[in-house]
């Protein structure tokens, strides 16, 4: 089985997505890493707003935003309003307050697609694995239809932000 090919990710983007979870710690960070239509290398960070609330939240009641993450009702429209566009969205990144990086079954929940098999997204996932003291690693997935599941792709080094 042939992995899928990960969106490359300049380091640049990396380090500004680093800031974010950062600047959102402890709770979690979300938003998105566009790209040209055609393209499978990442050139802009689109950040959203973290709007968690347990009493919404479609699979995570029992959490909070240190734990789980919602895209606000405003950033989930504009990532759909531009899935077609020239510069879309690539990756969908957010962060784990517990310094480990990894798709957790919550976060496949919610990026599957409710009503078929596969994504519901026509993207890619980065989950950063960020703590008290630094970013430790970031893990970027893909879907893999072979498998039906989301596999991983890249493995990011951590940065001390």
């Amino acid at each position: 089985m042939t992995p899928p090919d990960p969106v490359s990710v300049p380091r640049s983007f990396l380090q500004e997505i680093f800031t974010h979870a950062r600047e959102s710690f402890p709770d979690e960070c979300c938003g998105w890493l566009t790209g040209e239509k055609n393209s499978r290398t990442a050139n802009g960070v689109r950040k959203a707003v973290n709007t968690y609330d347990k009493e919404t939240h479609p699979t995570a009641k029992d959490r909070t935003a240190q734990t789980a993450f919602v895209i606000s009702d405003k950033d989930l429209l504009e990532l759909n309003q531009t899935l077609d566009d020239d510069i879309k969205p690539l990756i969908i990144y957010h962060s784990h307050p517990n310094g480990r990086a990894y798709f957790s079954e919550t976060d496949r929940n919610n990026a599957v697609d409710p009503w078929g098999s596969g994504p519901a997204y026509p993207v890619q996932q980065i989950v950063i694995g960020i703590n008290n003291d630094r970013i430790v690693e970031a893990k970027q997935f893909a879907w893999d239809t072979e498998s039906e599941d989301f596999v991983e792709v890249a493995t990011f080094e951590g940065s001390d932000i």
